[in-house]
């Protein structure tokens, strides 16, 4: 089991619902990923990163669909691109990359409560 935080520890990590309004491949990188821009509204906008979400989905398949990440980390360099946010999901059974994302349309910039 992990260790114990408190609530002010999970109200440091943003955790914010984007568009994606932007996929394609990204060969450069050294595991199959594909660059995303995702739009978080408001004052962040549209951020860039990358995701190693290959197995489950297409570039063309990921436009429209709203996401959670988190967008406090610092920029990371990765290959060419400066990821901006990390895009969240969980690994099934083969260590493959679901999305994570809400169950119904909500406003973009919608930090999860």
């Amino acid at each position: 089991m992990s260790d114990t935080i408190s609530w002010d520890d999970f109200q440091k990590v943003e955790l914010k619902v984007g568009t994606v309004v932007r996929a394609e491949e990204f060969p450069e990188a050294r595991k199959p990923a594909y660059k995303v821009w995702v739009d978080f509204g408001g004052d962040l906008g549209i951020k860039k990163s990358s995701a190693q979400i290959t197995v489950h989905y297409k570039p063309e398949e990921l436009i429209g669909r709203q996401i959670v990440g988190v967008v406090n980390f610092p920029p990371m360099q990765i290959g060419p691109i400066k990821s901006e946010f990390l895009l969240t999901g969980f690994y099934d059974d083969d260590g493959a990359v679901i999305i994570a994302q809400p169950e119904r349309p909500v406003p973009n910039g919608a930090r999860l409560a």
